[in-house]
């Protein structure tokens, strides 16, 4: 019989786990992660990438102008060019989780 999946950790879990292991109350950890998380938005913006050490970088691509086709109705329609937020996982990650 298969094994059911585990379900991906909901960010109350995160900021348990990780208020557990830092120290830290749960308060302070989930601020430490809102202010990362706005480190990692703003520096993405501002240059375009932002490396985490050991996990990978976020960097910024821009999208040429395509013709696509629309599922529902099979018409041709033009895909306008556009930057999208792309994320490149480190080696170290891959050796660590493959």
């Amino acid at each position: 019989m298969a094994k059911a999946a585990a379900k991906p950790m909901t960010k109350k879990e995160i900021i348990d786990f990780l208020s557990e292991k830092s120290g830290l109350n749960k308060k302070q950890t989930e601020e430490f992660i809102t202010l990362y998380n706005d480190l990692v938005y703003k520096q993405t913006k501002k240059m375009k990438e932002f490396v985490m050490p050991g996990l990978g970088k976020w960097v910024t691509a821009k999208t040429k102008a395509r013709q696509g086709r629309n599922p529902a109705t099979g018409e041709t329609i033009k895909i306008p060019a556009k930057t999208v937020v792309k994320f490149r996982v480190a080696k170290a990650a891959k050796d660590s989780i493959l």
